[in-house]
């Protein structure tokens, strides 16, 4: 019962989060100088008629509320103007989604498995030759800018070695865009992993399960891992639906057909229904990630309370 009303206090709690965003994000956007028919070869006359034929010559607060109600009624999320004109917004994101998904998947189980390994390695051979290794490679990863990274694979891999080819719709083509998705969190999960293992080593059950002439291998990956999870769920609702959306640098270096790549021309373009569209899926994604992974603490440690 008291797990059902938390529930529904944070779906309540997402709904308003949503509308807040969605409301301040459409506002913002109506400041930005110009109109999405700025880069259009067209004369003034014709742009006037594109402006009224979609209704951007209203007041702000009337194309507001028009928006919202399409959206709320009928879950149109309207017409794209510039980047694929005249296609519904709805089905350019679910279309480009499975691009970013099927990337995004392969670069958060890599990370996932890869962090949490190396941070258990890690934080059991504490100040040893491994454990200054992992912290030096940890630390590059996430010092060094997504665009150097996808930068540097491409002219080690594909330039120099050539045994990787740089377009993404070629065989093996995947591989360098989930490795500059994945390299940030690896690196992150493996110093958040390590230093929760740290903080569980000395404790009284810990002291235990050595009595009992357990191997310190079995006590850190086996009865410290469970405990130092909550750190590592917490990075991962964020994290999910980050890698999942596609990332921004790795879908344009790579030329990837996918919703990060989509997000970054919207912007430029002043495509108004492409921005909205991303930003609401966007953003309803992280919401969800963060309720799956609330009420993931609890299946992980029992003893925490869902108020």
């Amino acid at each position: 019962m008291q797990t059902s009303r938390y529930i529904l206090k944070r779906i309540l709690l997402a709904i308003v989060s949503l509308f807040v965003i969605v409301t301040l994000t459409y506002f913002l956007m109506n400041l930005m100088p110009g109109d999405p028919f700025m880069s259009e070869k067209a004369t003034e006359e014709t742009r006037a008629i594109l402006i009224a034929k979609y209704g951007l010559d209203q007041p702000v607060y009337v194309q507001y509320f028009k928006y919202m109600q399409n959206l709320l009624l009928h879950g149109d999320m309207g017409t794209s103007y510039v980047l694929q004109k005249g296609r519904a917004v709805r089905e350019i994101i679910t279309e480009s989604f499975v691009v970013s998904m099927g990337l995004g998947l392969r670069a958060l189980l890599l990370a996932i498995v890869c962090g949490i390994i190396l941070g258990c390695i890690s934080g059991l051979c504490k100040d040893k030759l491994p454990d200054s290794v992992i912290r030096v490679f940890s630390s590059l990863g996430i010092s060094m800018p997504g665009y150097v990274v996808a930068s540097t694979l491409m002219l080690v891999f594909a330039v120099n070695l050539g045994i990787l080819p740089v377009s993404f719709k070629k065989p093996g083509g995947w591989i360098m865009p989930v490795i500059t998705l994945a390299l940030y969190p690896t690196s992150y999960l493996t110093r958040l992993t390590r230093a929760s293992i740290l903080e569980v080593m000395n404790q009284d059950y810990l002291r235990t399960e050595r009595a009992k002439g357990m191997s310190e291998f079995v006590v850190v990956f086996v009865h410290a891992l469970k405990n130092s999870l909550i750190p590592v769920i917490t990075y991962l609702g964020p994290l999910t639906a980050s890698i999942l959306t596609g990332g921004f640098v790795a879908e344009s270096v790579f030329n990837v057909p996918g919703l990060g790549r989509y997000f970054v021309s919207s912007i430029s373009s002043r495509d108004y229904t492409m921005i909205m569209g991303v930003t609401i899926f966007y953003s309803a994604l992280i919401v969800i990630m963060n309720l799956v992974c609330d009420i993931l603490y609890k299946i992980v440690d029992p003893r925490i309370k869902l108020d």
